[in-house]
């Protein structure tokens, strides 16, 4: 089992950065692959960027990518997610997520394994 923790969330204005950070316990961090995804008030969870489990391959929503870096530090069993110009379209609940497979991470909520409790994220105008 891993069980993930998110933090970093809060109140932000636009243009506005956050980090996020996901730090896992249980077994070895550093084997899994690990995502960010969100969820809006009323609308669906979506993919926002992935690293792989060696950290080597990332990959991003065209809606983040410039804006959000994720990476990971496997000695702190963290994984980051860096958000700079910040929209209010940004504002949603984030989570974290972890599988084993694909060891490059996955835009498909449901190959992830293993998910944090969320984190809010609200960026006003």
């Amino acid at each position: 089992q891993v069980q993930l923790v998110e933090s970093g969330g809060g109140l932000v204005q636009a243009g506005g950065s956050l980090r996020l950070s996901c730090t896992a316990s249980g077994r070895t961090f550093s084997r899994y692959a690990a995502g960010w995804f969100r969820q809006a008030p009323g609308k669906d969870r979506e993919f926002v960027a992935a690293i792989s489990w060696t950290g080597g391959r990332t990959d991003y929503a065209d809606s983040v990518k410039g804006r959000f870096t994720i990476s990971r530090d496997s000695a702190k069993n963290t994984v980051y997610l860096q958000m700079n110009s910040l929209k209010p379209e940004d504002t949603a609940v984030y989570y974290c997520a972890a599988t084993a497979y694909p060891s490059e991470g996955s835009r498909t909520q449901s190959e992830y394994r293993f998910w944090g409790q969320g984190t809010q994220v609200t960026v006003s105008s």
